[in-house]
């Protein structure tokens, strides 16, 4: 049976988009620990990020570290967290986080019932600075 997040990567469930490629998807996390709290995952299925391959770790750590000074640009953090903890759902992905301190990566903080006007914000926010689409597909220059 497909995750979560294969069932918003297939588009059977509304995701934020905020980045898209041929391997990976970053979106919106729906119960944010701080605004701007990006998911980035592999399409394909992998359980466990010690079950990734060298090359796909490497891709998935470039488009977190995109996301991330996306994320430096409109939320001007004082830091961007990076978090692998692999608890939730059986599909590996990387918490991108903009953060004033470690405490601001406790899963006890996280908004369990987030604004949807504020999501809406803070993903197109990060689309613009990434200059991706609301499918997180490149923007064309033509």
């Amino acid at each position: 049976m497909a995750t979560i997040f294969t069932r918003i990567i297939d588009g059977e469930l509304p995701g934020r988009f905020v980045w898209r490629d041929d391997r990976c998807v970053a979106f919106l996390s729906i119960n944010p620990l701080q605004p701007g709290h990006t998911l980035v995952i592999p399409i394909v299925e992998l359980d466990h990020w010690l079950d990734l391959d060298a090359d796909l770790a490497g891709h998935l750590m470039v488009v977190a570290q995109k996301v991330g000074r996306a994320q430096q640009t409109v939320f001007r953090p004082e830091r961007v967290g990076l978090m692998i903890a692999g608890l939730e759902v059986p599909h590996v992905h990387l918490h991108v986080v903009p953060i004033r301190g470690v405490h601001d990566m406790d899963f006890a903080n996280a908004d369990p019932s987030p604004d949807p006007a504020a999501l809406d914000d803070a993903a197109a926010r990060l689309r613009a600075d990434l200059r991706v689409g609301e499918d997180g597909r490149p923007l064309t220059d033509a």
